[in-house]
Order: structure tokens, then C-alpha cells, then sequence
């Protein structure tokens, strides 16, 4: 159980970075406020008790709450491994089917990385091998990476869903219940799966491409520190700080400088509102269970361009939109323990549940 606090470790390692040489001595109150995060999250971890965490109590307290080295297991090997979804070279997913007489319930995974890296790889070995276990098949995407010219927003958020086209057009080969179909992922994977549960359906019934004319809608959300919006105006008023410089919210948009960042053209606002995923939300899109492991703090002035991207604060914003909605969510943050245990197999439950909710 204790393999979910590994999520702890992001912000960990970030102010431990901050300590190396060379970093300016203007930052040192950055680092002094996540230290103080961490020993209140972690007091055994400051084993001579000086009240600061070294480099050397940071390796132990890492290998103790990540299990070690089995923390980065891989998954099982996929049913089908880079299946094609669509034309471009990262259109590929794959694919664990599950062992079940009827059609099973399918978790997709979204990977993050800037909307510039990351890999469907990463995806937790502990889930599919619970999903499998538990008759429920999962599935892994690639999605066309941002170049801040011919490949910009919402193209990534486009490719997911025909991602999830794709698998229910396989729904009879691969024995999948097309009704049941759950997404989630981590900073821009969760970007994406957000998108998805809160668009309208993209499915166009009069074309030509038996894919196209199937269903982009899901009945679950999972967030891993997403971003309900990647607006840097929004950003820079709501979270604070400089998550609003963060370099990718430039190359998504085929932006180049800050300044056309915060004085968009019309076209360019309209680009904010079409990737954002809370524009979207409606009265009748589906629950979503959420994990935040950066510090609730406020962002200092100071901090890095970037940082503070996934902030708790973008879900503080979204709740209560969703409360007005009537949809049912889960907030948790890695730092408040309480005995849960791991928040990814909380999510899980959490998909299982409304899985049960469609009902067949």
C-alpha cells in the first residue's frame, strides 16, 4: 500500500534540487517551504534531528515509501502490444484483455509529459495487474507530442479520443462492454481524460469510418494533478506564482513569447477555451476521482517557470463548479494519509463503482 506515496516523492525531489550547487541564493526560501512540507508529511525522516532533510535521509525516506525497487515494476506484457489507432506514428495503444465470459469494463491510461514526452509505459504495473485479476481489460495510448507549429492544441486531446473509438470499434474482437469505459492519466494525460468526460460526443454517426461513428464519451475520470484548464491567463490569476511560464503552455498553442501568451488574438482565446476541459462541463458528464501530491502552498514569486503546474488549487477550482452540477468527485492529496491507503487502488474502487453504475 505504501506504493502510492511515491507521488510524494515529486514534490520531494523538487526542493531537494533546489539545494544543489549553483542555485541562486534568492530561491532558498522556495526550498526552506517544501522542506517544511516534507518533514511535516515525513517527521521520522529527519533521523538526527536537526530539523532539515539531507540528500542522505531523502535516498532512505525515498526507498521506504516507494517500496524500493519494486515500485518501478512494469506492467504485464500487453494482449496487443502498438496497435494502430489512427495515422500518425504515436497513434498507437496497447491492449490487456481480461479473462471474462462477458464483456468487461476497460480502464484507459493517458500518460503525461508536457504534451512533449512520456510514454504509455508508464502506466502502474499494481492497476492492470488488480484490473486484470478483477475482469476489467486496460489499455495504454500514445497521442501526437505538441511541435508549436504543425501540431498544436487540441490535436492531443483529438487523438485521445479516437483512442477511445478505436477500442469500441474492437469492443466485439476484444470482448469489451463499450458502456463501461473509464480514462485516466497523470498532468497532461489527466488533461486529456478530463477533456474527454467533459466534451460533447465527438461521434459522427453519418461518416463513412466505422470508427469515427463511435462514441467519445466515458463514464469515469481519473486526475492525477490535472489541469482543468491550460489557459496561462486563468493560470497566472488562479494558481499564482509562474505555473503560468510553464514552456509548454507556449508550444501548444504555436505561441512564442509570454507577451502573446497573456494578450491573445481571438483566435488564440478560442484555442483557450476549445482545450480546456472545465468549458465543457456539463450537468451530464461522468464522476471523477482526483489525486494532488504538490504542496498546498502559495506558489512563491520566485519559484521556476512552470512550477506549481499541478497545484491543488486547480481542483479546489473545479469542485465547486461540479457541486453546482449535481457530479460526484473524490479529492485526495498524497499528504493526508489517514489511514486510506494506496489512492490508486482508491481510484480504482472508484472506477469499479461506476462500472456497477451502468449496470449490466
Amino acid at each position: 500500500m505504501k506504493r502510492a506515496r511515491v507521488f510524494n516523492l515529486i514534490s520531494m525531489a523538487a526542493f531537494l534540487a533546489l539545494q544543489a550547487p549553483g542555485v541562486a541564493q534568492e530561491r532558498r526560501g522556495e526550498t526552506d517551504q517544501r522542506a517544511q512540507w516534507v518533514l511535516k508529511r515525513y517527521p521520522e525522516a529527519d533521523t538526527n534531528k536537526d530539523g532539515a532533510i539531507s540528500r542522505e535521509e531523502f535516498e532512505a525516506l525515498r526507498k521506504k515509501v516507494s517500496g524500493g525497487d519494486s515500485a518501478r515494476a512494469k506492467a504485464p506484457a500487453p494482449t496487443c502490444a502498438d496497435v494502430r489507432y489512427g495515422p500518425h506514428e504515436r497513434n498507437v495503444l496497447d491492449f490487456w484483455r481480461a479473462e471474462s465470459p462477458k464483456p468487461t469494463p476497460l480502464i484507459v491510461y493517458i500518460h503525461g509529459g508536457g504534451f512533449v514526452a512520456g510514454d504509455k509505459s508508464s502506466i502502474h504495473a499494481v492497476l492492470v495487474e488488480r484490473a486484470l485479476r478483477e475482469g476489467i481489460s486496460v489499455a495504454a495510448i500514445h497521442y501526437r507530442f505538441v511541435d508549436g507549429k504543425d501540431i498544436i492544441f487540441p490535436a492531443p486531446q483529438r487523438d485521445g479520443a479516437r483512442a477511445i473509438q478505436f477500442l469500441r470499434s474492437r469492443a466485439g474482437e476484444w470482448n469489451i462492454d463499450p458502456r463501461k469505459v473509464a480514462a485516466f492519466g497523470g498532468s497532461a494525460g489527466a488533461g486529456i481524460s478530463m477533456w474527454l468526460g467533459y466534451h460533447d460526443d465527438l461521434a459522427d454517426p453519418n461518416s463513412a469510418d466505422p470508427v469515427a461513428r463511435q462514441s467519445t464519451r466515458i463514464c469515469a475520470i481519473g486526475s492525477l494533478g490535472g489541469q482543468i484548464t491550460y489557459d496561462p491567463i486563468w493560470i497566472k490569476e488562479h494558481i499564482g506564482g509562474r505555473a503560468w511560464e510553464h514552456p509548454s503552455l507556449l508550444k501548444v498553442y504555436g505561441l512564442r513569447t509570454p507577451d502573446e501568451a497573456l494578450k491573445p488574438t481571438p483566435q488564440v482565446r478560442k484555442l483557450y477555451a476549445e482545450a480546456a476541459a472545465v468549458t465543457h462541463l456539463t450537468r451530464d458528464d461522468p464522476p471523477i476521482f482526483m489525486i494532488f501530491s504538490e504542496p498546498d502552498i502559495e506558489p512563491p514569486v520566485d519559484a521556476r517557470p512552470g512550477e506549481f503546474i499541478h497545484h491543488p488549487r486547480f481542483a479546489k477550482a473545479l469542485m465547486p463548479k461540479l457541486d453546482a452540477l449535481g457530479i460526484a468527485y473524490v479529492y485526495r492529496h498524497t499528504s493526508e494519509g489517514g489511514g486510506r491507503g494506496d489512492p490508486m487502488l482508491e481510484m480504482f474502487e472508484f472506477f469499479k463503482a461506476q462500472f456497477e453504475k451502468v449496470g449490466g
